[in-house]
């Protein structure tokens, strides 16, 4: 896992202090979150469940590995969040 250093001025030209910043992109995270989540259960919602008699048996699906595998592979919400935050894409505003 590769750690990418972020300039906090950059953050901070997007917003009125880094503080701020740090809220609506961490905000964003949690939406896009719940949006993966979605996908992730409802994806996981067409995997017929495999019946065995016997519970402490360990039996691996390979479609729910597939997809959870899939899953792993996307970027993380957090720096889906910031890249977004830093493109200029995400707007915000104080609630009145």
């Amino acid at each position: 896992m590769e750690i990418t250093p972020i300039d906090l001025r950059e953050i901070d030209k997007r917003a009125n202090n880094v503080y701020e910043g740090i809220i609506v992109t961490s905000k964003k995270a949690r939406q896009i979150n719940a949006e993966n989540k979605i996908e992730f259960n409802a994806l996981l919602s067409t995997i017929p469940e495999a019946t065995t008699d016997d519970e402490s048996e360990d039996i691996d699906n390979p479609a729910q590995l597939k997809i959870a595998l899939e899953m792993e592979q996307k970027k993380k919400p957090h720096l889906q969040a910031l890249n977004e935050f830093l493109d200029g894409k995400i707007e915000f505003e104080y609630k009145k």
